[in-house]
């Protein structure tokens, strides 16, 4: 049986019942299309957390993962803006297509692993949230989330693999969500990358806010690129085209930029080295978790399937080195953690890691460009 959410299951979850009874959930033909979750009573995270909790008393604790400090002597007067990236992984490829073998299928059922990915990102409080492979979009993670002060942006896939699973819940996609309270969006573009001249069906979003503390502009993008070996040169091609886009709209780095994805690339691939070479003088900010500063982490995603064990670095948070500091990232898990029959698991949700980072603008940003 489900779990109850508790007695306030009325309270926390109207959002969920009056979007599922809404057309927004059955119309995958027009996804953009919001339902409007304005008139519907804020809530306090820490009563949803508390929620999430409930329903996972059965399941193992969360892990503990801690925030490294990153910061180089760098005095900011202002509060960091916190950047969560995380590819959550679409229900229905979890129980579909992907093939978790040492994964239980009890482990993926979506009312319980739906609170696993909340109690996550509750945990940590972005400013930002950047996700990838979305497909409960409309009936989770918009209504939540916008009554927990978020503007919410939903782009997916033209043609997303999860719509040939049996009983899936639409396309997947990418979404960002920011803090209303803390930003004002300035300006949005949904962009279908294009790899040779020909639309593909990865997207991204890309949105210019305005920092209502310090009045900076700053530009946001998410995205999730082709996946597979052997499609390298496709990727790169994708890369190329965003990086252009992000160049218009940045007014060639002069609007200081922050890129979160699922690259599907190791660090030595072509995209991967245009990302680091662009003109948009960008870095990887999880190589500050390095002793150098110059290396990858090991992994950001784990995971067993027939082919055998993956174990790659893929997920990347980008941004202007010249005018934003990283002032610290969250520490991934160890191998431990993660265990004997890695990712996801009872203990976590996804087959990927969440990264998340701290960064404050630089004071003086042009004299480094």
């Amino acid at each position: 049986p489900v779990c109850s959410m508790g007695n306030s299951t009325s309270r926390l979850y109207s959002a969920l019942a009056k979007t599922l009874s809404s057309s927004a959930v059955s119309q995958h033909q027009d996804c953009l299309e919001q339902p409007d979750s304005a008139q519907l009573d804020p809530i306090d995270p820490k009563d949803l957390l508390e929620e999430c909790q409930i329903v996972l008393q059965k399941r193992p604790p969360r892990f503990q993962r801690d925030f490294v400090d990153l910061k180089k002597n760098a005095t900011s007067n202002h509060r960091p803006i916190r950047v969560m990236q995380w590819n959550i992984l679409a229900q229905a490829l979890g129980e579909g297509k992907d093939n978790f073998v040492q994964c239980p299928m009890e482990a993926l059922k979506w009312e319980e692993r739906k609170c696993l990915i909340l109690e996550e990102i509750l945990a940590y409080k972005p400013d930002i949230l950047c996700l990838q492979e979305v497909d409960h979009y409309f009936d989770t993670f918009e209504p939540l989330l916008s009554r927990l002060g978020y503007q919410c942006t939903f782009f997916p896939k033209p043609w997303s693999p999860c719509l040939d699973v049996e009983r899936n819940n639409g396309p997947d996609g990418c979404a960002l969500f920011f803090l209303k309270d803390r930003f004002e969006l300035i300006n949005s573009a949904n962009i279908r990358l294009t790899a040779m001249k020909l639309k593909t069906n990865q997207v991204a979003i890309a949105q210019t806010l305005k920092c209502n503390e310090t009045g900076r502009l700053f530009c946001i993008a998410v995205t999730h690129l082709k996946a597979r070996t052997g499609w390298e040169r496709f990727r790169s091609a994708q890369g190329c085209d965003l990086l252009q886009n992000l160049n218009s709209i940045t007014q060639g780095a002069k609007i200081p930029l922050i890129v979160c994805g699922d690259f599907n690339a190791e660090p030595t691939e072509e995209v991967y080295r245009e990302f680091s070479n662009s003109s948009l003088n960008l870095n990887s900010a999880y190589k500050l978790l390095s002793p150098d500063g110059q290396s990858e982490p090991p992994y950001t995603t784990w995971k067993i399937r027939p082919s055998g064990e993956c174990r790659h670095t893929l997920d990347y948070i980008w941004y202007s080195q010249h005018a934003l500091n990283v002032n610290s990232a969250l520490g991934l898990l160890t191998e431990e953690q993660i265990g004997p029959n890695r990712l996801p698991s009872f203990n976590y949700p996804s087959d990927h890691l969440s990264l998340v980072c701290d960064f404050s603008f630089n004071q003086d940003p042009d004299r480094l460009l």
